[in-house]
């Protein structure tokens, strides 16, 4: 027998049920620890900020709930970024990321005065009880980037679009030459520097004129597409960064040098949730899979090259040989990192030096 009496009794505590299981829902979610992400541009779809909003996307995915993740875009290296910081901290979210080097200073003056916000800075090198910074070894692709263009250049000039000479940026100098003379010493590469992490009419104008000065393979540490794309136009080669960057010129398109940041942000987010959090530096490379040379172009990179790529990307994964391990000359020939050494954590993040075979001299 039909009683719409009780059917509208029983989808009254159905609703009623549902009411509580979503307001306790939305009571958890208040009560998870904030995770902010400050970002230097807008993520678009490539390079370094778009690297690390895939990473904060991947941590937000794992943890659902359990915590509350907020972006702020477009935020300048300058004292503007200190009222950010500020402002994210006094919400009460309990990690704050800056995502670029040019908030290390800002973020650490913060700091001092919110000792329970935990503050994390990518690729700076300063410690605080409550301040750490994070970084991956993006020199280890570089490095087998190089490897890929000494085998594909016919011109033994590469190109490299340089932002702001900080030893990060050095490094991934070095590395891509290096990579390069260990299959071709003949190789040599010209650098130019725009001054800038993201300035895509400079980036496009710096590759032209590598390009004039016969380099045949480029790659760049800077944050927009236009160094493969005018690649593509010149009809020469290059790299992506950061992020795979194919779509923005595959005729061009060897490979592209991609962080995964998200293998950082699960790790870190979970050590605060497990309050197991420490301040010591991470640096998080090939062997953690934080990093790599990824979408070879097996139709313009030979076999041979392929081969030698896999080779030392294995040497890398295994993490018993390193790039930066002697003997390494600098560009007067001289002995910098003898046979048998290879240079710490702390002597990578102070380089200030140029390997042979890079040519020009380094800003002032």
């Amino acid at each position: 027998m039909n009683k719409p009496w009780l059917n509208a009794v029983t989808a009254a505590g159905a609703a009623l049920a549902l009411s509580a299981t979503l307001a306790a829902a939305s009571a958890n979610a208040a009560d998870a620890p904030g995770i902010a992400f400050v970002y230097l541009g807008n993520p678009g779809d490539a390079g370094w900020t778009y690297a690390h909003d895939v990473g904060s996307k991947e941590a937000e995915a794992k943890f659902g709930n359990k915590i509350r993740i907020s972006r702020i875009e477009n935020v300048p290296e300058s004292a503007d970024s200190e009222r950010v910081f500020r402002d994210l901290a006094n919400k009460g979210n309990k990690v704050i990321f800056g995502t670029s080097f040019g908030y290390q200073d800002f973020q650490l003056k913060v700091a001092k005065d919110f000792p329970d916000t935990i503050f994390l800075t990518a690729t700076g090198y300063k410690k605080a009880k409550n301040f750490g910074t994070y970084d991956v070894r993006m020199y280890q692709g570089a490095y087998l980037a190089g490897v890929a263009a000494g085998y594909v250049t016919k011109t033994n000039t590469l190109g490299f679009v340089a932002s702001v000479p900080i030893p990060e940026v050095i490094r991934n100098i070095n590395a891509y030459t290096m990579g390069a003379r260990s299959v071709n010493p003949k190789v040599h590469t010209k650098v130019i520097w725009i001054n800038s992490w993201f300035d895509p009419g400079k980036e496009k104008q710096a590759a032209e004129t590598l390009i004039g000065q016969g380099a045949d393979v480029l790659l760049q540490n800077t944050d927009s597409n236009a160094t493969l794309a005018t690649a593509a136009e010149k009809k020469v080669y290059a790299f992506g960064w950061d992020s795979n960057m194919k779509k923005f010129g595959p005729s061009a398109h060897l490979g592209s040098v991609v962080a995964h940041w998200g293998v950082y942000y699960t790790a870190v987010i979970q050590q605060v949730l497990d309050g197991k959090w420490k301040n010591d530096p991470v640096w998080l490379g090939m062997p953690q899979k934080a990093v790599d040379l990824e979408d070879l172009n097996g139709g313009a990179i030979p076999a041979n090259a392929m081969q030698a790529v896999s080779a030392k990307r294995e040497e890398l994964h295994g993490g018993k040989w390193d790039v930066f391990t002697g003997p390494i000359k600098d560009q007067t020939g001289a002995v910098k990192i003898p046979a048998g050494k290879t240079l710490t954590d702390p002597e990578l993040q102070r380089i200030n030096w140029y390997v042979e075979g890079v040519d020009g001299s380094l800003p002032k």
